[in-house]
């Protein structure tokens, strides 16, 4: 009688010994980890929030109040040699005289003897407008394309509150020319 050894008990087991992979621990750490990124995240956003919006598109509704205001709609324009401060449905004195950026006429405030602007005097300007239209909140920043960032955030600053944290105007909207 003859001996027969069969092939299937030649074979390894690796196949039937393999097993799942646990990543349980690993998704354990990956939660973690990302729950605490989440909350660093937003404790340290709350220490540099400035309140911009957008510039809204499109005409309001008609047949209004026809005593009603119009809007300042204030504009604080930073260029290479100053700021340019102009508003429609307002006044501002002086603002007529000096013409606008594009006409190549001199700024509202000029930059200072050595180069830097002069946020002191853009504040004390927007504390005269500020008395003459103490119901007005709202600002429009336009800026060049290569204009520094903390020029942006200092002219922010200096249109937004007095030296003393009395509010001039909080409400910033960002646009460019």
């Amino acid at each position: 009688m003859a001996f027969h050894v069969s092939k299937r008990k030649l074979k390894p087991k690796e196949e039937e010994e393999a097993g799942e992979l646990n990543i349980v621990p690993y998704l354990d750490i990956l939660m973690n980890l990302i729950i605490f990124m989440l909350l660093s995240m937003t404790g340290l956003a709350t220490f540099g929030i400035l309140n911009v919006s957008a510039p809204a598109y499109g005409g309001g509704v008609g047949g209004g109040d026809p005593t009603e205001k119009p809007p300042l709609l204030l504009t604080v324009a930073i260029a290479k040699n100053g700021f340019y401060i102009a508003a429609t449905g307002g006044v501002l004195p002086g603002i007529e005289s000096q013409g606008s950026a594009s006409e190549g006429a001199p700024p509202t405030i000029a930059k200072k003897g050595d180069g830097s602007y002069d946020y002191a005097a853009l504040n004390a300007k927007m504390k005269e407008i500020k008395a003459s239209f103490p119901d007005e909140s709202k600002v429009i920043i336009a800026a060049e394309a290569d204009t520094q960032y903390e020029v942006l955030v200092s002219t922010m600053d200096g249109t937004r509150e007095t030296a003393d944290r009395k509010l001039l105007f909080p409400d910033v909207t960002l646009a460019s020319f």
